[in-house]
């Protein structure tokens, strides 16, 4: 007797490959909700149409190494960052002045903002 109650205890963790964990719940049972990140590294969180924030990003490549228009092609914009490139050079340094402000005013704006302005808009310059 004592050697059932062993087994069965030791048994209890113990589930069949293809058997649900709770009781009554198929095996194929898909939630309604998205998986987590771990579970599905490719799936993507963000609502169909809106891109992803590239704030942080953008506003950090602003400020390190602006005036060479990282920040400026990052976001897509190929035309300004050429520009940004021949203003520093131009210059002489002085045209990087005009990417520290841009990631500034990156960095202080709110995520929505900054998607609206920059990355749905396409507004070039600040």
């Amino acid at each position: 007797m004592g050697l059932v109650v062993i087994l069965a205890a030791d048994l209890r963790d113990w589930t069949v490959p293809g058997m649900s964990e709770t009781p009554g719940t198929p095996s194929n049972y898909q939630p309604n909700y998205p998986p987590p990140p771990y579970q599905n590294a490719g799936y993507n969180y963000q609502p169909a149409g809106q891109p992803e924030c590239k704030k942080t990003a953008a506003g950090i490549l602003a400020l390190l190494l602006g005036g060479l228009g990282v920040h400026k092609f990052y976001l897509g914009y190929t035309k300004e960052g050429v520009l940004q490139i021949l203003l520093t050079v131009g210059t002489c340094g002085f045209g990087s002045v005009v990417s520290l402000v841009e990631g500034i005013t990156y960095l202080t704006k709110n995520d929505q903002e900054f998607v609206e302005t920059y990355q749905l808009r396409k507004k070039g310059w600040f």
